[in-house]
C-alpha cells in the first residue's frame, strides 16, 4: 500500500507546502520513501517518511500544482531510485502509483526495444515510458493517459502529470482507492480524503476501470474506454482535525481511548432497547433476502479476522444461524460452495482490503447475498456489497487497529441482535443484550481510568522475548487479537492459542522466562482456564490474568491481574481486548519504538 496525493489550483497557493502537509496524513500508508514532483520546479525524492523528504525540499520550491507520493515497497528496494515520482525518458510524463502492474516486464522489454531507458527497479515506472510513446503519436496528454491504461494490468490508483500542461492532472483507479475533491478554483486527488478534508468536504470516489481529469476549475470523470460517468458528489462528516492526535502522544493510544465514544457512535441510532430490537438502516432494503440466508460466511483479513471469529459465537449461539470465518486471502482460491442462500459478510476498517475485496467479488460471482461491515464511507466494499452496516469509528491513523475492532464487536453484536430477532430470539434475551451493550461505553471508560497501572505491568515484564496468549470459546479470538497486537508494534514473539489446545504442544515452550497471558474472566471458561493456569504454574511460568472484577481468588494463584468490568459472555470480548492493547501499546512505546508505524507494515493492503 502507498499514498499518493495531487493538487492543482490558481489561489495562489505553494502547491508545494499543500502537498508535504497532505502526505503527513496519509503517512499510515507507507513510510519507505517519499517524493514531490511540480511541473515549475522538478521532482525531489528521498527514502524515508516526510520528514526527510521535507529537508531536502529547497526554500524556492513552489508552483501551482503537483503530484506527490509515500510508498510501502513492493517491487524494488526503498531506495532514492525507486522513490515516487517517475518519469519518462524526457522528464516530462510524471506518475505515482499505488499497486502493482502484474505486466510490467512484459512491458519493459517492449519499450526498451523502442529505446525507452529506464532508471529504477519500480514497476510504476513502465507507466511513464506508456504514455511517452503514445504521444509520439500525436494524440494528445489525455488520449495518451487512457492508451497506457489500456495497455496495463493489475491495480493501481494513479495519478499522471505532463509538463507541457501543468494545470492538467489524470486520476485512474482499478483495484487501488482514489478520491477526488473538488474545491472552489482547485481540485485534489488522493488516496483517502484524510489529506482533502483541510481544504473542502466535498469528495467524489472513483470506481474501478474509471478515469478523471482534474484542473482548477473542473474535474470530469470517464471510463476506460471513454464514455462519460457522470456521479454526485459526497460530502465528509468528519473533519481534518479528528484525525489529529488530540494532546495524546501517539495515535494508537489516542484511538484506544476513543473506545467508549466509538462504541456509542456504533450504536447510535440502531438500538430499541425496550423492544431488544436492532434498527440498521444499511440492512433495511435485504430484509427478506436475509430471512432466506440458511447460512453465513464472513471474510476478513488480520484483525477484522479475528473480529469475524467472535461474531461466528456470537450469530450462531444467539441468532441460530451456521457461520464459517474464511480468511480473505485464500477464500477464492478454494472452490467454495455459495449459493443464494449463502451470505458472505465482508469485515474491513478501510474497505479496500483488496483480498477480502475480492473474496465479496466470488460470493457475488457464485450467488451469495454480500454484505459489508466497513469504517471507510463510500469505500470500495461498502460500495460493491449489496448492504452493510457502517462502523462510525471515525477516522484510525495508528497503523495497529485497536477502536476499528471494538466498533467491528459492536456491530456485529447489533448484527447478532438483528438477526436474533427475525430468528426466534424471544424479546426478553433481545432486551438484555440491549441493556448491555448500552451499558458498554461507561464500563469501558472505567477500564480506560486503569491504564497507569497497566503500563507499570508491561514495564515489568519489558525484557520478555516470547508471550503465550490463553483463551477459549469467546475468547479465543481475543487471544489470538492480544497476540497480534504485540507483534505488530513490539516486534517480539507471541502467540495466541486455545486454552484447550495448550497440552497438545505449546505448553511445552512454558519455563520461568515465558510469560502467559490468560483471559480468565468469570464466563462458561472460567473453570477451564484456572485449569490451564494452575498447569501453567506447575511449571514455572509467570501468568498475567486479564479477570473479572471483584475476583480475589484468581489473585492469590496468578502473578498480576488486569482486571475488567463484567458483562454478557458474549460482549466480553469488547472489553477484555482493551487490556491486551493497552499493554502492546505501553510494552513497546517503553522499547522506544514508534507503535504507530511498526515496520514493515501498512495500514491498509491493497495489493496481493
Amino acid at each position: 500500500m502507498c499514498g499518493i496525493f495531487a493538487y492543482t489550483g490558481k489561489k495562489g497557493k505553494n502547491a508545494s507546502g499543500v502537498l508535504l502537509k497532505g502526505l503527513l496524513s496519509l503517512e499510515y500508508r507507507g513510510y519507505d520513501s517519499a517524493g514531490i514532483y511540480l511541473p515549475e520546479r522538478g521532482s525531489v525524492k528521498t527514502p524515508g517518511a516526510v520528514a526527510e523528504l521535507r529537508k531536502k525540499i529547497p526554500k524556492d520550491f513552489k508552483g501551482k500544482s503537483g503530484i506527490a507520493h509515500l510508498r510501502w515497497a513492493t517491487h524494488g528496494e526503498p531506495t532514492e531510485k525507486n522513490a515516487h515520482p517517475h518519469a519518462d525518458c524526457e522528464g516530462e510524463v510524471w506518475v505515482v502509483h499505488n499497486g502493482i502492474i502484474e505486466n510490467f516486464r512484459e512491458l519493459k522489454e517492449k519499450l526498451g526495444q523502442r529505446g525507452h531507458k529506464f532508471k529504477s527497479d519500480s514497476d510504476t515506472e513502465v507507466i511513464a515510458h506508456l504514455v511517452e510513446e503514445h504521444l509520439t503519436t500525436g494524440i494528445g496528454f489525455e488520449k495518451a493517459a487512457l492508451a497506457a491504461l489500456n495497455d496495463i494490468r493489475g491495480t493501481y490508483g494513479i495519478a499522471l502529470q505532463y509538463k507541457k500542461e501543468p494545470d492538467r492532472i489524470i486520476a485512474a483507479r482499478m483495484g487501488s482507492p482514489i478520491v477526488l475533491g473538488l474545491g472552489a478554483g482547485e481540485h485534489f486527488i488522493a488516496s483517502d480524503p484524510s489529506p482533502i478534508l483541510p481544504h473542502t468536504r466535498k469528495v467524489v470516489f472513483l470506481e474501478d476501470g474509471e478515469v478523471a481529469v482534474i484542473t482548477p476549475e473542473k474535474h470530469r470523470i470517464f471510463k476506460l474506454d471513454a464514455t462519460d460517468v457522470k456521479r454526485k458528489a459526497t460530502k465528509i462528516d468528519w473533519s481534518a482535525e479528528e484525525a489529529q492526535k488530540g494532546g495524546y502522544e501517539h495515535f494508537m493510544l489516542k484511538e484506544i481511548m476513543e473506545g467508549p465514544e466509538v462504541i456509542e457512535n456504533t450504536l447510535r441510532g440502531r438500538l430499541i432497547p425496550a423492544k431488544g430490537l436492532a434498527k440498521l438502516g444499511g440492512l433495511e432494503g435485504v430484509t427478506k433476502q436475509l430471512e432466506k440466508i440458511e447460512r453465513i460466511i464472513i471474510v476478513a483479513c488480520g484483525t477484522a479476522y479475528y473480529a469475524g471469529l467472535v461474531g461466528e459465537y456470537m450469530l450462531e449461539e444467539h441468532a441460530g444461524i451456521p457461520v464459517e470465518v474464511e480468511l480473505g486471502s485464500e477464500f477464492r482460491y478454494r472452490k467454495p460452495v455459495v449459493n443464494e442462500r449463502t451470505a458472505v459478510l465482508a469485515i474491513s476498517q478501510s474497505g479496500e482490503t483488496l483480498d477480502t475485496l475480492e473474496a465479496v467479488r466470488e460470493g457475488k460471482r457464485r450467488g451469495a447475498l454480500t454484505l459489508g461491515i466497513v469504517n471507510a464511507v463510500g469505500s470500495t466494499i461498502a460500495r460493491e456489497t449489496d448492504a452493510g452496516v457502517y462502523n462510525h469509528a471515525g477516522p484510525e491513523i495508528g497503523v495497529a487497529s485497536t477502536k476499528a475492532f471494538i466498533s467491528q464487536l459492536t456491530a456485529l453484536a447489533l448484527l447478532t441482535l438483528f438477526l436474533g430477532r427475525q430468528r426466534g430470539m424471544t424479546a426478553q434475551e433481545g432486551k438484555k443484550i440491549a441493556k448491555e451493550l448500552q451499558a458498554l461505553p461507561a464500563k469501558l471508560a472505567k477500564l480506560l481510568e486503569r491504564k497507569e497501572g497497566i503500563a507499570s505491568l508491561a514495564r515489568k515484564y519489558s525484557d520478555s522475548r516470547d508471550f503465550l496468549f490463553l483463551g477459549r470459546r469467546y475468547n479465543l479470538p481475543v487471544a489470538f487479537e492480544g497476540a497480534l497486537k504485540l507483534k505488530e508494534v513490539s516486534y517480539i514473539h507471541a502467540e495466541g492459542c486455545g486454552a484447550g489446545e495448550m497440552k497438545h504442544g505449546p505448553i511445552a515452550m512454558i519455563d520461568e522466562k515465558f510469560p502467559t497471558m490468560a483471559i480468565a474472566t468469570k464466563d462458561s471458561m472460567y473453570e477451564k482456564l484456572i485449569s490451564n493456569i494452575h498447569e501453567i504454574k506447575a511449571r514455572k511460568g509467570h501468568v498475567i490474568a486479564v479477570a473479572t472484577e471483584g475476583d480475589k481468588e484468581i489473585a492469590k494463584l496468578v502473578d498480576d491481574v488486569m482486571y475488567v468490568p463484567e458483562t454478557l459472555e458474549m460482549l466480553s470480548p469488547i472489553l477484555n481486548v482493551v487490556p491486551l492493547q493497552l499493554f502492546a501499546y505501553y510494552f513497546a512505546k517503553g522499547k522506544g519504538l514508534n507503535v504507530d508505524r511498526p515496520r514493515n507494515l501498512a495500514k491498509s493492503v491493497t495489493v496481493e
